[in-house]
């Protein structure tokens, strides 16, 4: 018999892991080997567990199933990884695509469809929505792209980057831009993805680089 497909869940609210362990485990082809709800020890888990495909929200408390995703491809790459997530947009997915992510599907996706895109991953394909991928394409081969790293970054993005790059805590951000802490926090996580970054200094020092200091 022709060995099942190893599923790795991550995803923070237990409801989601709990319906998709329970319509995947209707699956004779596959076996669900492990879950979790957070980024942090996620890839460690996934490589340990022998997976064959890891099904990554894209957002999760403490990080990015992107971040996630690059850490198991340096680790293991033949470990396929399927970002799921409820964000359709195209620094998401350009994001995913250059943390070696197998595919990027939108949690609105009905259940075959999600079942024959795990099969399709594990067997080889990448599995990216054409007009998704194309529009993020024509951003990237546009004559007028910015030749800059931040380019890909929101302007809330650009703007927290740039109180990282003068040394602020996530607290001191929060004060300054009238946000929840958890708020910044998220939009560093995005920040770092984003830059492929897997340290706050490091994007500080790009963003010290690349932005002009405000003024006080």
């Amino acid at each position: 018999m022709t060995a099942p497909v190893r599923l790795y869940l991550l995803d923070d609210h237990e409801i989601v892991r709990r319906g998709l362990i329970d319509l995947l485990s209707e699956e004779s082809d596959f076996a669900v080997v492990g879950e979790s709800g957070v980024a942090t020890g996620a890839a460690a888990a996934i490589v340990a567990s022998g997976a064959t495909v890891a099904i990554l929200d894209g957002r999760l408390p403490d990080g990015s199933g992107i971040d996630v995703c690059r850490d198991v491809k340096s680790a293991d790459p033949s470990i396929r990884c399927l970002i799921l997530t409820s964000f359709d947009d195209d620094e998401a997915v350009l994001a995913a695509v250059l943390a070696g992510a197998d595919g990027y599907l939108l949690k609105e996706v009905r259940a075959t469809s999600l079942v024959d895109a795990i099969r399709s991953v594990a067997a080889g394909t990448k599995l990216l929505d054409p007009a998704v991928t194309e529009r993020v394409l024509d951003r990237v081969r546009s004559p007028g792209a910015t030749a800059s790293p931040l380019g890909l970054l929101t302007p809330r993005e650009t703007e927290i980057l740039a109180l990282i790059a003068e040394g602020m805590s996530n607290r001191e951000i929060a004060g300054a831009l009238f946000l929840a802490e958890k708020t910044v926090k998220n939009n560093v996580s995005g920040i770092l993805s984003k830059l492929g970054m897997q340290r706050r200094t490091q994007a500080a020092v790009l963003g010290a680089e690349w932005l002009p200091k405000r003024d006080r």
